[in-house]
């Protein structure tokens, strides 16, 4: 008899997140400010995790307060929690960049924050799209 793996199928609005993401990070890793490349790898992994949230479902939370995409991908996706955190501990420079104070970006601190979205994407991505193998039939 055989068993069937079932994971539940990529969401395509996660997929769209997903490559928007990757265009981002594509897109940054050529832009020479580092202010424009750190903002950009930021919102690249912010799409990121909204791909999470829509291949998962956003965590309900009744009628509380709107709150961050770092703290909703942390109910939504505990094994995500640690790079939840970390991103959300960039949000205030991320807010002063978008704000003009730009003065806090060197371009080390932009060079480390794709990096860090570039794993982190590479990681939803996993999470997002099964592989191939995890989805065939497998013979008990």
């Amino acid at each position: 008899m055989s068993a069937v793996v079932t994971q539940p199928p990529a969401v395509p609005v996660a997929l769209s997140l997903l490559a928007q993401a990757r265009r981002g990070l594509a897109e940054a890793e050529w832009d020479l400010d580092p202010v424009e490349r750190f903002t950009a790898a930021y919102s690249s992994a912010l799409r990121a995790a909204a791909a999470v949230l829509a291949a998962r479902g956003r965590p309900h939370r009744g009628r509380a307060r709107p709150t961050s995409v770092w703290v909703l991908l942390e109910s939504a996706a505990p094994e995500l929690a640690e790079w939840a955190r970390f991103f959300a501990a960039h949000s205030g420079m991320q807010a002063a960049a978008q704000a003009g104070i730009s003065s806090r970006i060197a371009t080390r601190s932009a060079d480390d924050l794709l990096r860090q979205a570039w794993q982190f994407t590479g990681l939803v991505e996993r999470s997002v799209r099964p592989s191939r193998s995890s989805r065939s039939l497998r013979t008990a």
